[in-house]
């Protein structure tokens, strides 16, 4: 009993006692359950770049949270509270040991605030939930850890639907009646369970989908080179040609990228923005001028990778741009790499990269898709989000859908790509890790587009074969990035894993 309800109860038993005496019977009022609700994130307003984006009111939402908490759990006595990271979090729970706080509910708005992590080991029953497209990364990757740990007093939500929380907050009445925080936490995850919405037809279009056999692949990739600007973690030099399959990864600084850019030829610059800014559907907050320094970087990425030999490039493009080393994002020449059958990957994310190049070679040339995605059991749904993407998902010879041109999400900066990818279609998503010889893979039906203007432009949603719980499971092993491909793609994959003597973990 806490110290709150000892109280109470003592409060009762000298006002019976006092009734015994008395024509008019007093009782104490039992006091409600208390929950501190705790909202991660950088500041009311968002400070800087990140997920959703700079400039980003996060007010409403967290006044909306907690009302539509207080409406839907009358029961309840909801406290909030806010906190940038794990110092802040560990001086809000101290204060609670005196506060009688029964429960916590963690929501997070910004992706890497690590609060969660000191709530949960306080053993009192926790809920954590994600801010769909705003604090997704660190949510996806946290809870995975969470999951793996076997927390008990734990429950999440990742949901866009405001009333799926609410649901799961209902479930703090477990421990209120004198349930355990085991059968709390089981009652959120039946409360999600329940609520997910049931698959639609997984029946998909038809995909004339062309792979080449696997000893031709593994021929055709060997000595292929990736060219990274500035280095990437994942060092495939010291893995060893055997481990890569003969891939090599080839570092430059950003001096030799910007270099080709301040050299690249003004007129087939200008031609080729007037291009895409013909081609796009719409054009968004960025002006001529940005979309030709974009198609300079473009001819830069081409002229680096001729130099190299290399089939591939990517690019620590947020350090490049933020740090002054690189003066046009790289999202648009990426796009136009990827619709000819070349790579432009993102991040410098080098085991991505490694993923793109070696299924680009598998699928004569489909592009691969880099995105953060984000789970929504609400519509039952991944959503695949990011700044880049081609706009021939079937290959260079293959149709084209429409794109748009807006400014890098984050930071409203620069030029990006909206890509509105078909739907209908059987996508393979996938991670190659060479240095632990596996690949992680799950696939998914292609249903929609979001134009959600929290993070990423392209937003493709799509429904996945197989458990969407199950899919929670490997965000704290694999990292954030997934990269998508059109086509059923699973049997090639398996086939390929064999020949390389690699283990195929799927994740849904």
């Amino acid at each position: 009993m806490s110290r709150r309800r000892f109280l109470a109860a003592a409060g009762c038993g000298a006002a019976c006692a006092g009734a015994l005496s008395s024509p008019v019977r007093a009782f104490a009022e039992e006091p409600k359950y208390r929950v501190r609700v705790i909202y991660a994130l950088h500041a009311d307003v968002q400070p800087g770049p990140d997920w959703p984006n700079v400039g980003y009111d996060f007010r409403p939402i967290m006044e909306q949270t907690v009302a539509a908490l207080r409406q839907g759990c009358p029961e309840f006595e909801f406290l909030t509270a806010k906190a940038t990271g794990s110092e802040e979090a560990a001086k809000i729970v101290a204060a609670d040991e005196s506060a009688d706080i029964d429960g916590y509910i963690v929501v997070q708005l910004n992706c890497w605030n690590r609060v969660v992590q000191t709530v949960v080991p306080t053993g009192k029953p926790t809920i954590y939930s994600d801010f769909s497209f705003a604090g997704s990364g660190g949510f996806l990757v946290y809870n995975a850890g969470f999951l793996r740990a076997g927390a008990g007093n734990y429950g999440f939500v990742s949901s866009g639907r405001m009333d799926d929380l609410v649901a799961a907050a209902r479930c703090f009445d477990v421990v209120r009646k004198g349930g355990t925080v085991a059968e709390f936490a089981a009652a959120v995850a039946r409360a999600r369970k329940d609520r997910t919405k049931k698959p639609c037809d997984m029946q998909c279009k038809p995909d004339d989908l062309q792979v080449l056999s696997i000893s031709d692949c593994l021929e055709k990739v060997k000595g292929m080179k990736i060219l990274a600007v500035e280095k990437g973690w994942l060092d495939l030099a010291a893995l060893g040609p055997e481990a890569t399959a003969g891939i090599e990864c080839v570092n430059i600084p950003f001096a030799e990228l910007n270099a080709a850019w301040e050299a690249a030829d003004k007129d087939r610059s200008v031609e080729i923005a007037e291009r895409w800014l013909k081609s796009a559907k719409a054009v968004k907050d960025v002006d001529r001028e940005t979309v030709v320094k974009s198609a300079a970087m473009y001819l830069a990425q081409k002229e680096v990778m001729k130099k190299h030999n290399a089939v591939a490039i990517t690019i620590n493009c947020l350090g490049g741009f933020y740090g002054g080393h690189i003066h046009a994002y790289p999202c648009l020449g990426f796009h136009e790499l990827l619709n000819e059958g070349l790579i432009g990957a993102c991040e410098c994310d080098i085991r991505s990269t490694f993923t793109m190049t070696m299924v680009t070679a598998l699928t004569n040339g489909r592009p691969g898709y880099i995105s953060d995605p984000v789970i929504d059991t609400s519509a039952n749904q991944i959503i695949y989000a990011h700044c880049v993407a081609a706009n021939k998902p079937f290959g260079p010879d293959g149709p084209a859908n429409p794109f748009e041109i807006l400014t890098h999400s984050e930071d409203r900066q620069g030029a990006a790509v909206r890509s509105i990818l078909p739907v209908g279609y059987m996508t393979t998503s996938l991670e190659f890790a060479p240095e632990r010889k596996q690949i992680l893979l799950h696939q998914a039906k292609s249903v929609g587009n979001s134009s959600e203007d929290r993070a990423c432009r392209t937003k493709l949603a799509a429904e996945p074969v197989g458990d969407i719980e199950k899919l929670f499971g490997e965000w704290d092993r694999w990292g954030w990035h997934r990269v998508t491909y059109y086509g059923d793609l699973k049997e090639p994959i398996f086939a390929l894993a064999d020949a390389l003597g690699w283990k195929v973990i799927e994740e849904a």
